[in-house]
Order: structure tokens, then C-alpha cells, then sequence
């Protein structure tokens, strides 16, 4: 049964030379520097607005790839299904999946399948991994921010956790609302086509903006100043947090990115980012200053500072 499902659901979706062959590795040639990463989702409800679990594993992890500048290449799926998971579900996901990395111009190269007891697994699990080539001249990393940098982000905040959770809790909205849920491998090529002083990118997911920037602030050894007025929130992601008592800043994110980039550069890139769809609501949201090494400071609309911690807990579970 098996080996029927894997012919019937996963073959004609993902098949290409490497993993037609069914060997227990792909082997593949290539040049130059690789970045490889791995991940695995849980989120639930499996499928939710804008999107379901196969495209949040496959855009998730060609993220990852692409925060670091590389160019996704080969991905790999793995599968852990809970019995009873209706079969056009799965094929459903398995769909979305492949259209996913088709877009990004990846091959899903080689997977694994495994079917638990009911109870023992909420619906469907999913484990990647991703390899990508990272071109020579490039060196982006979260400890590479620099005092001058600006601090650009990619669009609107929140709109993945509360889409998900809108979908998990049944509340509705006078306008639809959809996780961000993205690729995001295009973006970065078109930043990089326009400077070379991108010195970190990083997707805010779980944990929301506020941890990426304590986690980048930390690794850099720096302080980074944001002022709330210049970061985007959509009314429907702002109004929902403020019924359930959440701060849009720590909420999970899956199509958007963060940049540290050279004062000098900052508008040349974050006009790139306009010209991509997925980046029209773009903006420079703060700088990375000498302040306090590993601190984030928020200048706040009524023109107070405020403190912005590390997200503390996991205010929406199962999110990514």
C-alpha cells in the first residue's frame, strides 16, 4: 500500500530525473559555494487562507536558501501522515507543493513517506531539506549588520499567524485575509542585481519582526532602532490583535523579509523590492545604530522609546 500510495501521489507530482530513478540518494553535479538547510511544519489547521502546509514547507525552506543569497536548486519532502488523512487532501497538498517549487525553480529530488497510527500524529507532518548555490562574491549573514545600515522591510506584518489562526478559531473579517505564505527566492535575485551591500536578510516567522531583529541584533552585536509609525500593519491583521491582546510585532510572518543594508544603497534596493509583487508595500522601517549591543528600540507613534524584547513563550502555536 506503500508503494502504491508513493506511485499514485508523489511520483507523477514530483518526478524529474533525479528522483524517478528511486535510489536511496540524488546525486547531482555542481559549482561554486552550497547553502543547505533543513526545517519541518506542523501548523495547524493544515490548510488555512492563501495557502496549506505543502506550499509553507516548500516556500519556507526556499526562504531559508534564500536569506543567505542562494539560488534554490533541490529540495526534499518528507511526509508523515496520520491514518485516515483523506487521500484527495494529501493530493491536494502534494499539488500545491510542486506548484510551490516549480515557481521557485526547484526539484523536489527525493522524499520519504510514513503512515502512523490514528492518534499518534496531528493529520500531516512535514520535514524539508534545501540546497541552494551561493554565488562567490556574495556574504549575507544575521552577524553582518553594520552601525549606518537601514533597516528595510518587505510589506505588511501578522498577516500569516492571523490568517492561520482566523482559520483555527473561525473568526471572520469584514475583508478577506490571507497568510503571506511566499517564495521569496525572486525578491532577493533583484535586490542583489541592484547592490552589493545587502549585508543581512532574514524572514520574520515564527516569533514575528521583534525576534528577527533581537536575533539579528544579537548576532551582529549591535543596536537597531525601528520607529512603529513606518512599519506596515494591515487594519484586519491590527484590529485582530488588538481584541485577542497580541502585538502585531510578534506575529509569525511567511512571505516577507528583512534587510540590512548600506545607508547608500538603502533606496536602490527598497525600490527593487517595490518593483516585485510581493513587495509593494516596502519600507524603511529603522537603521542599526552603536547603541546597546543586542537591543532593539522602537521609537512608538506618540514619539516615546520602547523596549522590544525577544518574544518570550509562543503566543500562537503550531504556526509554521
Amino acid at each position: 500500500m506503500s508503494h502504491d500510495l508513493v506511485a499514485r501521489i508523489f511520483l507523477p507530482a514530483f518526478t524529474n530525473p533525479h528522483l524517478a530513478k528511486l535510489d536511496d540518494a540524488a546525486i547531482f553535479d555542481t559549482q561554486g559555494r552550497l547553502a543547505f538547510t533543513t526545517d519541518s511544519y506542523v501548523v495547524t489547521p493544515i490548510f488555512f487562507p492563501g495557502g496549506d502546509i505543502g506550499k509553507l514547507a516548500v516556500c519556507g525552506t526556499v526562504n531559508d536558501l534564500a536569506m543567505m543569497g542562494a539560488v534554490p536548486l533541490y529540495l526534499t519532502l518528507s511526509f508523515i501522515i496520520e491514518e485516515g488523512l483523506p487521500e484527495d487532501e494529501l493530493q491536494a497538498i502534494v499539488d500545491s507543493a510542486q506548484t510551490a517549487a516549480a515557481d521557485a525553480g526547484a526539484m523536489i529530488v527525493a522524499g520519504d513517506t510514513k503512515v502512523v497510527p490514528h492518534g499518534s500524529a496531528d493529520r500531516l507532518f512535514v520535514n524539508t531539506s534545501g540546497i541552494g548555490t551561493v554565488p562567490p562574491q556574495i556574504d549575507i549573514s544575521g552577524s553582518n549588520a553594520r552601525v549606518g545600515d537601514k533597516v528595510i522591510l518587505s510589506g505588511t506584518i501578522g498577516d500569516h499567524g492571523i490568517a492561520v489562526l482566523s482559520q483555527r478559531e473561525g473568526l471572520r473579517f469584514s475583508t478577506t485575509l490571507q497568510s503571506d505564505c511566499a517564495s521569496l527566492d525572486k525578491m532577493v535575485a533583484q535586490m542583489l542585481e541592484v547592490s552589493s551591500n545587502i549585508h543581512c536578510l532574514r524572514d520574520p516567522t515564527r516569533g514575528g519582526l521583534a525576534t528577527t531583529l533581537n536575533e539579528i541584533a544579537a548576532q551582529s552585536r549591535v543596536g537597531i532602532r525601528i520607529e512603529e509609525d513606518r512599519i506596515p500593519v494591515r487594519h484586519e491583521v491590527r484590529a485582530a490583535c488588538d481584541m485577542l491582546g497580541f502585538d502585531p510585532l510578534y506575529v509569525a510572518n511567511e512571505g516577507k523579509l528583512v534587510a540590512m543594508v548600506a545607508a547608500e544603497d538603502a533606496e536602490r534596493v527598497l525600490g527593487a523590492i517595490r518593483r516585485n509583487n510581493l513587495g509593494r508595500e516596502a519600507a524603511i522601517i529603522g537603521e542599526v545604530t552603536a547603541g546597546r549591543a543586542g537591543r532593539v528600540v522602537m521609537k512608538t507613534s506618540i514619539g516615546a522609546s520602547r523596549i522590544v524584547d525577544m518574544l518570550v513563550g509562543d503566543i500562537l502555536p503550531r504556526i509554521c
